[in-house]
């Protein structure tokens, strides 16, 4: 069910990531047969207010309006030592009953708080990932994508990525035709899976005599190779133990699950612009066969090489 929608606002809330709630689920389009949702906004107390850009926002309700949520969304206020407790335990509580929790760029640090990240997968903006890792080691942080559906759980990285999660629930809860038919109003693309990359240039990595960076250029020019945690500190000449703290540090996530997420975004390059077999597609990129291929595919995409071909080849 996705009704009562409730948007979180604290003090020095983000303007954008709190405009794309209220564009996704404020506005009623009922006149072209889309459903109307409703819509408020809740703190972790009633009254105004202030955005980072300078100007306040009046808040009707505090904590309390969480309980009638078919959905909450986190936006984003900046990263914080603590959040208000009651606002967090609402949230918790709400999720416990069944409602949804949809963050938006740092948004996710609030639910993370709540402990609504423990022993699930998440993003957030790529330049949080390494500290939201650190806060929250129960969770699997992916730093690379635009949004994770882990339900009830949604958490996507910064600004407009928290458009793609919206429309990707409202796809997943109401259809296909209501996401396009939003989207359409909003004059934004349907639908960018939530696997695809951020498209930033991250920065280098600020290490003696960058050798993590080079070892990062090593692993992403040799996917096909089959490589270990020893052989990569070997490499960046550091002890195994080492190199994996650093790893987790510069990047937010294991050597593992890194290299993974390079070997699926060389798979879909790879899908998108050549005619070659899926088998030729899993070798190339170090998965070994297809089947770990579509393994992958589906856990990270949802979908099958031979369907993401179908819809992206020669766009």
């Amino acid at each position: 069910m996705l009704k009562n929608v409730v948007a979180v606002v604290l003090e020095e809330v983000h303007p954008f990531e709190l405009g794309v709630a209220c564009e996704v689920f404020g506005l009623d389009r009922s006149e072209d047969g889309l459903p109307a949702y409703e819509f408020a906004l809740a703190g972790d107390r009633p009254g105004p207010m202030r955005t980072h850009a300078g100007f306040s926002v009046d808040v009707p309700y505090g904590p309390e309006r969480l309980a009638e949520a078919d959905l909450i969304v986190a936006t984003a206020t900046g990263l914080r030592d603590e959040y208000p407790a009651e606002l967090v335990g609402a949230i918790r509580a709400a999720v416990e009953r069944g409602a949804r929790a949809l963050s938006i760029c740092s948004g996710s640090f609030l639910l993370g708080a709540a402990g609504l990240l423990d022993g699930r997968r998440s993003t957030t903006h790529w330049k949080h990932a390494a500290e939201m890792a650190r806060r929250f080691p129960l969770t699997t942080v992916e730093p690379d994508v635009l949004y994770v559906d882990d339900d009830p759980v949604i958490t996507s990285a910064g600004t407009a990525a928290g458009i793609d999660a919206c429309l990707h629930l409202v796809r997943k809860v109401q259809g296909a035709e209501v996401a396009r038919g939003i989207a359409r109003r909003m004059v934004v693309a349907p639908h960018r899976e939530g696997g695809q990359a951020q498209f930033v240039n991250r920065p280098l990595p600020e290490c003696e005599g960058d050798s993590l960076a080079g070892v990062l250029d090593w692993m992403r020019h040799n996917l096909e190779q089959e490589t270990t945690v020893d052989q990569l500190a070997a490499l960046a000449h550091m002890s195994p133990r080492t190199f994996a703290r650093r790893f987790q540090q510069e990047t937010g996530t294991t050597p593992h699950r890194w290299l993974t997420g390079q070997r699926l975004l060389h798979a879909r390059r790879l899908l998108e612009s050549t005619a070659e077999p899926v088998e030729a597609v899993a070798a190339r990129c170090g998965f070994g066969n297809a089947a770990t291929l579509r393994h992958h595919f589906g856990r990270t995409l949802g979908t099958t090489p031979q369907a993401y071909r179908r819809a992206f080849a020669g766009s």
